[in-house]
């Protein structure tokens, strides 16, 4: 018996503003993660201690992220609307708790308590926020099959990143630090709970204006193999496009999450001033801002593997720049700063506008070679590989601080060791500056490594798939 067929309505600008909602409620969660070192540091006293715990809890990611997006791909049952977007309507309820689990303020708790509570809510929220992301990833491609259109969520998913981390990355600054620069732990953990209900909302306009076009079940039937987790995993290993998206987006969270880390102590105690640091990264947007807008035009002219390589050595340029420092930190080392900045973010928006596009190719890469969809898997393993760099850059960024003097300084009431930014030199802030040029610079060679030497999907290529797999959909109707 054939399939009743419902009418789907055309690709249009809806869809595209609601998949940049679903970022966006991601963000609302995520973008605080860049808050986690100050507080743990500042607030809680944990120290070098925090490298430890935050290396540990991506041992989590291991079993998490595939986890969640072989259970994906392996439930065949029917739901009311879609199975993905089910998993993330689940996932965005847990997420109004989850960030906050992470800046519960007990500073005066024991050590061992202290550490245990850090790794339980990150765990929480970890859980949570990969039940919401994993199938937010995959939905691309089944929103649409066309380049353009992937192109088009794409860049609008961008830009729900963007806006997303606009929130705290401006605002948050003037509200969680107090007049001596200081972190306030309270506020951060009011502010985690207020941006998990912004982004229950922006998830419930996603789910409610998303329209699925591509059969998630095309490769399901009765002579299919039973799902093995264990073959998927090495049928990405061999998957080119994936693994250099996958090391792109490696490079730029080792970087840009280790930057965060040491950029707050930098406007802390080198540029002394928290209040204009949102400013200041808010202002490195423009760029991704402006391209956003041609990307889809971009994409079809170049094609997204020849555009994002343009990016990556942008970001190679500006990174470069970074090491310009003035002496005695007059303005113009703060202008020189800020024009860097504005390279760098140039070719990363050059390649975040299409990166996610990237990786819905990468999962078509994966049916074409191997005749399976497994749109879960891949992207819970490109999800767990980013993820994991995450927690390795802020880690490796804290450990090579502490020997340049971001180091438990200062004893409170309870005789507990904290960091009092107060009490931190300017020489350690300079240095901070220069480290923050680094890893932007380890950051946009990974990304070039990973474009440019390992993807392997160029424009013509990537014509040659979509035809061949365009016929196989055909013939199997």
């Amino acid at each position: 018996m054939d399939k009743p067929t419902t009418a789907k309505r055309p690709f249009g600008i809806r869809d595209s503003v609601a998949y940049a909602a679903g970022d966006l409620g991601c963000n609302m969660s995520f973008a605080l993660k860049g808050y986690m070192m100050a507080f743990w540091t500042q607030v809680m006293g944990m120290g070098a201690w925090y490298s430890l715990l935050l290396v540990i809890v991506q041992i989590w990611d291991a079993i998490n992220d595939p986890l969640i997006g072989s259970m994906i791909d392996a439930d065949h049952r029917k739901y009311k609307r879609n199975k993905f977007l089910t998993y993330i309507w689940i996932g965005s309820i847990g997420l109004i708790v989850g960030g906050a689990c992470c800046f519960i303020p007990v500073a005066g708790f024991p050590p061992l308590a202290k550490a245990i509570i850090f790794v339980a809510g990150y765990v929480i929220w970890d859980a949570f926020y990969t039940i919401a992301n994993v199938p937010y990833g995959s939905l691309l491609s089944l929103v649409s099959n066309d380049p353009a259109d992937r192109a088009s969520l794409s860049a609008w998913r961008s830009i729900g990143s963007m806006v997303g981390n606009m929130l705290p990355m401006v605002i948050l600054p003037m509200i969680i630090y107090d007049a001596n620069e200081n972190l306030v732990g309270w506020r951060v953990f009011l502010a985690a709970f207020i941006m998990g209900i912004l982004g229950f909302i922006c998830f419930q306009f996603m789910i409610r204006n998303t329209e699925v076009r591509v059969d998630e079940d095309i490769k399901v039937n009765e002579d299919q193999p039973k799902f093995n987790v264990f073959k998927a995993m090495k049928n990405f290993v061999k998957n080119r496009p994936a693994v250099g998206a996958t090391v792109a987006a490696m490079g730029m969270f080792v970087g840009m999450q280790g930057a965060t880390a040491a950029v707050q102590v930098v406007f802390q105690v080198y540029f002394g001033n928290t209040d204009i640091m949102g400013i200041v990264q808010l202002f490195a947007m423009i760029p991704i801002v402006v391209f956003t807008p041609l990307a889809r035009k971009m994409v079809v002219k170049y094609g997204k593997k020849e555009l994002a390589i343009v990016g990556s050595i942008a970001s190679i340029i500006g990174a470069l720049g970074l090491f310009i420092v003035t002496p005695n930190n007059t303005g113009l080392d703060l202008v020189i700063y800020i024009l860097c900045q504005l390279v760098y973010s140039l070719g990363l928006g050059i390649y975040s506008t299409v990166s996610w596009a990237m990786m819905g190719d990468a999962i078509d890469y994966n049916e074409w070679k191997t005749g399976t969809r497994e749109e879960g898997t891949v992207y819970s393993l490109h999800s767990f590989f980013r993820k994991l760099a995450q927690g390795l850059g802020p880690a490796a960024a804290l450990l090579i601080m502490q020997p340049l003097g971001y180091v438990n300084n200062a004893i409170n009431d309870m005789g507990e060791a904290y960091i009092d930014v107060d009490l931190l030199s300017f020489e350690v802030g300079y240095k901070l500056r220069v480290l923050v040029a680094a890893l932007f610079l380890v950051a946009a060679l990974m990304q070039f490594v990973g474009l440019a030497l390992i993807y392997n999907l160029d424009k013509k290529k990537l014509a040659t798939m979509q035809a061949e797999l365009a016929e196989r959909h055909a013939a199997e109707e």
